[in-house]
């Protein structure tokens, strides 16, 4: 899965014992050995979620029948952005058809599109009263559009709902979806994100479904079709990739006009997943940002404990005003 760039803070189980407990969560996972865990360092620690915030945006996302990558894909951030009403949406369902290494969303084969999903996030976004919300969603090869046409739904229904909320949509990379790029973007979202996860190197092993260069070239053909659309972009740090590879990721998105790089920390899900091969200090993630904004990036967001959509919309709101300035 694409979307969802925020793997586990923690070990989690491979068996999804809440709806389904005999099938492993990870049934392409579940026959392979072992790999080391790293001891995390005192920069990546976060507190459990418990606070008032964060209980009421459980219910409200429960009570609405909705995902999200929040949980899903057991985000290190979800205490501090549920305590905020914050959450990420995740659509059509909580079963993925790829099988990345670094992902700990649940994978196999999905169930049908809900037809009401759409007026469920949108209601939940009204009852959160959300000013910027993110929806994204899990890899939909099995779909003739890859599920673009339910995101324009999804949009469609925020706007008509929650006439002044922003809206961010953090989608697949549509492979092989003529067309699908075309749908989302003519729904209008405020900010088109997509992310590349991780360099080209580590493709093979990392996120085997995908392909590098036609991700990139999902970001460049959102500028084609709409310039005013912001695009964003992300990858994990810690898979073993080099610096310079690092610096050509960069290279590419800005060739491609993508105005927001984000930059986090990789966190292993499980012992079946990839390895963390190094926990990158704060420091480097300082200067990654650095080179970034040198390379001609608006916005970047680059630290251990960064995911897509952590603060969008403080994010989205900087990106407004640094456009609104140069104009």
């Amino acid at each position: 899965m694409n979307a969802h760039t925020e793997p586990a803070a923690a070990m989690a189980v491979l068996i999804d014992s809440v709806a389904e407990p005999r099938r492993p969560r990870h049934p392409e996972k579940a026959h392979r050995p072992d790999q080391p865990v790293l001891p995390k360092p005192d920069w990546i620690r976060v507190k459990a979620p418990v606070s008032p915030g964060y209980l009421e945006t459980q219910r409200i996302v429960r009570a609405n029948g909705l995902h999200t990558v929040c949980e899903e894909a057991g985000c290190p951030n979800i205490g501090e952005c549920w305590d905020k009403k914050h959450a990420t949406f995740m659509i059509m369902g909580d079963t993925c058809t790829r099988a990345c290494a670094f992902c700990n969303v649940k994978t196999g084969l999905p169930g049908p599109l809900d037809p009401t999903e759409p007026v469920n996030v949108a209601e939940a976004t009204a009852k959160l009263g959300l000013t910027h919300v993110v929806v994204t969603s899990v890899d939909r090869d099995d779909l003739d559009d890859g599920g673009a046409a339910h995101f324009a739904a999804v949009i469609r229904a925020i706007r008509g709902r929650c006439h002044k909320t922003t809206i961010e949509v953090l989608t697949p990379d549509f492979l092989r979806k003529d067309g699908a790029a075309e749908m989302v973007v003519a729904a209008r979202p405020d900010v088109f994100n997509h992310n590349l996860e991780t360099v080209p190197s580590k493709y093979v092993t990392v996120r085997p479904g995908a392909r590098y260069f036609a991700s990139i070239r999902l970001l460049q053909r959102v500028k084609e079709i709409d310039s005013e659309i912001f695009t964003k972009s992300g990858i994990m740090v810690g898979l073993g990739e080099q610096r310079n590879e690092v610096l050509q990721v960069m290279d590419d998105l800005r060739a491609a006009e993508v105005d927001f790089l984000t930059i986090g920390q990789y966190l292993q899900p499980s012992r079946k997943h990839h390895s963390v091969m190094r926990f990158v200090p704060p420091d480097e993630f300082k200067e990654l940002a650095a080179i970034a904004y040198a390379k001609g990036f608006s916005m970047v967001s680059a630290s251990p404990l960064t995911r897509s959509s952590h603060h969008a919309g403080d994010d989205f709101a900087g990106l407004k005003a640094l456009r609104t300035s140069h104009r």
